[in-house]
């Protein structure tokens, strides 16, 4: 064989061993691979490229978020959305006519139909009308109102079945408790927010220029249209009435506020019965406040006592003058029950936590003395 001959056949014997070594080391790791477990993701990538289906993400609800979800759920049904109408009349023809005022939140109060809103969401109105959870619309009665808590009652007469909330206590609340509020921001129907309470004991003006005091503070989202909703803890009983916020723009911005629902519990009961608050009075005129402080006073001065009235029978002295045309400052009151009295809105404020018929203990400056009287409170009613 000579030398051409046997390199061609070295040549065809390498190529033959090389390609049976080769196959052989396919097959073992072809083995290999069976005998070693697949990933998960191999194996999703794997069914994925053989089925082409796609893969349904896993749904995970927190405990907190089923709770809010249910208290939503059950609460948004007893919220209502609130719309007003005014009159206006036609320069030229005279004719008068209907155009819209405002809008608001409310809820229901009891299965009788009565509504609690905002004083000021219903304030001049010429009709109001309540949208149900339902979507239905009904006319609206005002029932009462009471501007100095910024509280107002109306009442439908709907075949709606009505589902009242549950009511709470405000004077056991603490600040950081998780609240959510419920309304119709901007007139988007049924919106919930939430957020905690960021402080207690705050004091707002009211539409009649009298303070509410114990007003609670939150961060919940509360806009125009949230007016007049309710403010739930976390078990969804009412809290509070949502009534108004503090913004440079009037939009939200952090800070809202709303009536205690301690306040709503004894003024909502009258509004229905009354339709206006049943005060404990006690038949005095006060002197203006700026009086009182230019004269450098602490407490309410008295200027004038009703005849009859429960001041005159306790004997309080009103402001008056001498024969000789001297002017004699009446009593100075100074406290109610041990109660400081540093203004006239305090005396007023004080005077809520009584009822008609209930006897109090007022001290007062009289002629530079004090002196002590007792008054049986009359009523407004």
């Amino acid at each position: 064989m000579n030398k051409a001959t046997l390199g061609a056949f070295c040549l065809i014997t390498g190529l033959i061993i090389g390609f049976l070594f080769q196959c052989k080391w396919d097959g073992n790791q072809e083995s290999q691979a069976e005998s070693q477990p697949v990933s998960s993701k191999e194996q999703m990538a794997g069914s994925t490229q053989s089925t082409a289906r796609p893969i349904d993400p896993i749904k995970i609800i927190s405990t907190a978020e089923e709770a809010t979800i249910h208290l939503f759920e059950v609460s948004a049904p007893s919220v209502v959305f609130i719309t007003t109408t005014a009159t206006q009349q036609d320069y030229w023809s005279r004719n008068v006519y209907e155009i819209p005022s405002g809008s608001g939140s409310g809820f229901v109060w009891d299965e009788e139909g009565h509504i609690v809103t905002n004083y000021h969401v219903i304030k001049d109105a010429y009709k109001a009308k309540v949208t149900l959870s339902d979507q239905t619309t009904w006319d609206a009665e005002i029932t009462g109102v009471e501007p100095r808590k910024d509280l107002a009652v109306l009442k439908i007469k709907t075949t709606s079945p009505l589902k009242a909330l549950p009511i709470g206590t405000s004077h056991d609340l603490k600040v950081g408790q998780t609240v959510f509020a419920i309304g119709n921001p901007f007139g988007l129907d049924q919106t919930l927010t939430t957020g905690i309470i960021s402080a207690l004991g705050r004091e707002i003006e009211s539409v009649a220029r009298v303070p509410i005091r114990d007003v609670i503070q939150t961060d919940a989202a509360i806009n125009p249209g949230n007016s007049g909703g309710p403010l739930l803890d976390i078990s969804g009983r009412l809290i509070g009435v949502n009534t108004a916020i503090i913004s440079p723009s009037g939009a939200y911005a952090g800070i809202g506020f709303s009536v205690p629902v301690d306040v709503v519990r004894w003024v909502v009961p009258d509004l229905i019965q009354y339709g206006e608050v049943k005060r404990p009075v006690l038949g005095i005129d006060l002197a203006n406040q700026q009086l009182i402080d230019r004269l450098n006073l602490k407490g309410a001065l008295v200027l004038a006592v009703a005849p009859g009235s429960a001041a005159e029978k306790g004997g309080l002295k009103p402001t008056r003058r001498s024969s000789s045309g001297e002017i004699i400052v009446g009593d100075l009151i100074t406290e109610v029950n041990d109660e400081p009295i540093n203004s006239n809105n305090d005396l007023l404020l004080t005077l809520e936590k009584y009822k008609p018929g209930e006897q109090i203990r007022m001290k007062v400056m009289r002629d530079n003395q004090p002196a002590t009287v007792t008054v049986t409170l009359g009523s407004s009613l």
